[in-house]
């Protein structure tokens, strides 16, 4: 049997939240997603064109919360240095400073989400990086 070969539509990725309106207000209020999808228990936002990250009820959902959260939800954008500037403003937990890994060609910073997952937001420093 093949592997079918029609184009994926979307990627989503899925958090487990304890406190869902609280995790909605932050990627709503303070990283300024869209709403795309509404499943009640489960909201799906955009990040950009076929990226999403779902926020799922643990209550509800296929897994559940947990304190050790080994993922990282990583958003590129043209400007990092607006961005840690806002992040800054807005007081993010466990705020990194700024850097720079050449390695891979990124200038990044991170911080938590209200749930605990770690973000970060990293501009190119070359292109094809």
């Amino acid at each position: 049997m093949n592997r079918p070969d029609a184009p994926n539509q979307l990627a989503i990725t899925f958090f487990y939240c304890r406190d869902l309106p609280a995790a909605m207000r932050f990627y709503e209020d303070v990283l300024g997603l869209t709403l795309a999808i509404d499943q009640g228990w489960c909201k799906i936002y955009a990040i950009c064109p076929g990226a999403h990250v779902g926020l799922v009820d643990e209550t509800k959902g296929m897994n559940k919360w947990a304190a050790v959260k080994p993922v990282q939800l990583c958003i590129r954008v043209p400007n990092v240095d607006a961005w840690y500037a806002y992040a800054k403003a807005q007081g993010m937990d466990a705020l990194s400073e700024l850097f720079v890994n050449d390695e891979i060609g990124i200038r990044a910073f991170v911080f938590n989400d209200p749930e605990g997952y770690q973000i970060e937001i990293q501009s190119a420093t070359r292109p094809g990086a």
